[in-house]
């Protein structure tokens, strides 16, 4: 299954949660493992809290290891978004989380989240992939 997403960019972090748990309780199974997987090299996926502080904080660290206006070699496109390519490569472009009793099992506090490291506003395509028994 597939799902395409407007982001806007810049740090843009969208909560796909709901949406993954919404796809796992249509499939019926029961007991398995959902595959989420971002098919773009300028996004990340994570597990995290959805606090606004929490939020900040990681914004605020990532600008620290990879500052958007920092200078890259990524040039071939000639389209400034080299920091966004180094920020990407330390997340995965996909996460696998278990299912059990028909649904997601996260943590109390992990939410399932899209990071958008790219300068502008783009379509994204997500692949979920949901293996398990029913």
């Amino acid at each position: 299954m597939k799902f395409q997403i407007q982001t806007a960019g810049n740090y843009d972090l969208i909560n796909l949660t709901d949406r993954v748990a919404k796809m796992v309780d249509d499939s019926k199974v029961e007991s398995g493992v959902a595959t989420i997987f971002a098919q773009h090299t300028t996004v990340g996926l994570t597990l995290m809290e959805w606090e606004e502080g929490t939020k900040k904080d990681l914004v605020a660290a990532l600008e620290k290891i990879a500052p958007q206006k920092g200078e890259y070699f990524h040039a071939k496109w000639n389209d400034g978004n080299g920091a966004a390519h180094v920020k990407s490569a330390l997340f995965p472009p996909s996460i696998s989380i278990p299912i059990e009793n028909g649904k997601l099992d996260l943590g109390t506090w992990q939410n399932l989240v899209l990071i958008d490291f790219d300068i502008r506003s783009r379509e994204r395509t997500v692949v979920v992939e949901i293996l398990g028994r029913q």
